[in-house]
């Protein structure tokens, strides 16, 4: 998950590690929270896309206006946490949230695809504010050394809730999507086809209704939990007036690209892949982004089995890239017709098959998982005073989600959606870079 600028200052008092199974638990259930909202996307890109009748490009205005919150939002929700203190951000955090889901209900019965952006980007300042405040916990509830297996912990149940999410929505919301095909639509007069969309658009209010109450629910639990405050200590007057200084460390500023490159890369895969199946004609469409998560699932697994024993953070970075590149390779010249990768890999479950082209989409999850915790401390290493500013530049470094996904869309809307998925090449290239030689940078060359 997105770790806070925060996390890395080692004057918070960590509780005593007896204690520390409580808040553990909370921010378990938070970063199930996050994973749930944030992978709902990949669902709900395809059903816009029909409700309010939308290009590609148009559709993946749903990334921009969630993603682009965490750039926007960041210093506004640093300011915040420091009045309130982190527990009670995390309890602003999700009343935001709660509102964002109540502004689906209006959107919904509207139809108006400004509405739903503007609930996107609601629930996405929410989540920021939350993010904010949870992470530093991870490495205050207990040792500095068993930070990173914390953080790994809580990976896998963002990406558990990513696996959830989409088959939560498509039982729920996207049943006998048969009458709302193209060519039937196309068939109804203009009156009846508003109709039979308005139907479908009313799908979202129940549930996110529930989900608003969900958020209070948690927000309520959290308000009146144990969870103990942070004493963080105030940034320095030193570092607050040399801020500039961080440009002065090459591996934090290419590292703030790898990180935008990542997350671009990492949406279009786990977002996009309901949009391809549906143009490959995938009967469940809807569930797709659970694919792309499984594997992130299982890249976080060989993470916290093999990082740092058998593996380091460089090398699992380099390998990341590498599959990358072969894996968007495989989506860019893999069949629309054979699903032989993944009868292979799941015909023995019983699991729908996809076509191959869609299978090396949803692999790109196993390359993206370890991306994450590898570029933040390679990118923060030797940064000494400069450590929680380079952490603020990394959170800006989010905006890759934003503005990425729309370049494929733009690419898509002009040539094809497979084709598209080059603008995925020079990311992983880039990652690779900084895997092999960009990390290790410590001053420009003159």
């Amino acid at each position: 998950m997105r770790e806070a600028a925060m996390t890395t200052d080692t004057t918070a008092r960590a509780p005593a590690t007896s204690s520390a199974l409580i808040p553990m638990t909370i921010i378990g259930v938070l970063f199930f929270v996050f994973g749930f909202v944030t992978w709902l996307n990949g669902a709900l890109i395809p059903f816009l896309k029909i409700v309010c009748e939308l290009n590609e490009f148009q559709a993946l205005f749903v990334t921009f206006a969630f993603y682009i919150a965490y750039t926007v939002m960041a210093l506004p929700a640093a300011l915040v946490l420091r009045r309130t203190g982190y527990k009670t951000g995390m309890v602003i955090g999700l009343a935001v949230m709660a509102v964002g889901s109540l502004v689906f209900i209006p959107a919904a019965q509207s139809s108006h695809y400004a509405v739903f952006l503007l609930a996107l980007f609601i629930l996405g300042t929410g989540l920021t504010l939350l993010q904010t405040a949870a992470n530093p916990y991870i490495v205050c509830i207990g040792p500095r050394e068993s930070a990173a297996m914390r953080m790994s912990i809580m990976g896998l149940l963002n990406k558990a809730a990513g696996v959830v999410a989409p088959v939560v929505f498509t039982l729920w919301v996207l049943t006998g999507m048969d009458q709302f095909d193209e060519d039937v639509l196309l068939a109804l007069s203009a009156e009846a086809r508003a109709e039979r969309l308005a139907e479908l658009s009313n799908r979202l209010v129940v549930p996110y209704l529930y989900m608003a109450g969900a958020l209070l629910a948690l927000m309520l639990f959290v308000q009146f939990s144990s969870l103990p405050e942070l004493n963080v200590d105030a940034e320095s007057d030193d570092e607050a007036g040399d801020k500039l200084g961080i440009l002065n460390h090459p591996q934090a500023i290419l590292g703030a690209i790898a990180l935008f490159m990542y997350v671009g890369v990492e949406v279009i895969a786990g977002d996009t892949i309901g949009l391809y199946g549906r143009r490959m004609d995938v009967a469940h469409f809807g569930s797709l982004t659970a694919y792309t998560m499984t594997f992130m699932v299982i890249g976080y697994v060989v993470g916290v089995l093999c990082i740092p024993r058998f593996l380091s953070q460089a090398r699992a970075l380099t390998g990341s890239a590498i599959f990358g590149v072969l894996f968007t390779v495989g989506v860019l010249t893999g069949s629309g017709e054979s699903d032989w990768i993944a009868s292979i890999l799941f015909g023995w479950l019983g699991i729908p098959t996809v076509p191959n082209t869609v299978m090396f989409l949803a692999l790109l999850g196993l390359a993206n998982a370890l991306c994450w915790p590898a570029i933040w401390p390679l990118s923060l290493a030797d940064l000494g005073k400069y450590t929680s500013v380079g952490s603020a530049l990394l959170i800006m470094g989010i905006a890759g989600g934003a503005v990425i996904p729309l370049l494929y869309g733009h690419f898509a809307e002009s040539t094809s959606n497979q084709a598209a998925y080059w603008v995925m090449l020079p990311c992983y290239a880039y990652i690779l870079f900084y895997a092999l030689k960009g990390h290790k940078l410590r001053r420009w060359k003159s």
